[in-house]
């Protein structure tokens, strides 16, 4: 019995891990847990900078820190990604919070990329 959860717990941790785990590709292309590549020209980051800076977006409040990988809760409102944030981003929904702007998948509600 000892065995089992022993072999139960370790497998849920290398699954934890692996879930959790960004590669970061090349400078602007980052795999996120969910497996989306998103490639991010540096005149895009240029422009999401600006726009929370200008818009003056308030970052959100949570209690666990938001990641690449994790789910943002189900009470924290994902906004609309501006159109001129580039191609690559418009299928995706973000929130501001600790100074980066975390893209997020809004069928999981997975967090797929971070700006920061």
């Amino acid at each position: 019995m000892k065995k089992l959860f022993i072999l139960a717990a370790a497998a849920s941790l290398v699954a934890t891990m692996a879930n959790a785990q960004t590669t970061v590709v090349t400078p602007g292309t980052t795999t996120g847990a969910a497996g989306a590549t998103i490639q991010i020209e540096p005149e895009y980051r240029t422009r999401i900078k600006s726009y929370v800076t200008e818009h003056k977006i308030r970052p959100i409040e949570t209690r666990e820190r938001i990641v690449v990988g994790a789910k943002v809760p189900a009470d924290v409102e994902l906004a609309p990604v501006p159109s001129d944030w580039g191609p690559s981003v418009t299928k995706y929904r973000y929130v501001y919070s600790n100074n980066r702007v975390m893209l997020v998948d809004p069928a999981t509600r997975t967090v797929v990329h971070e700006i920061d």
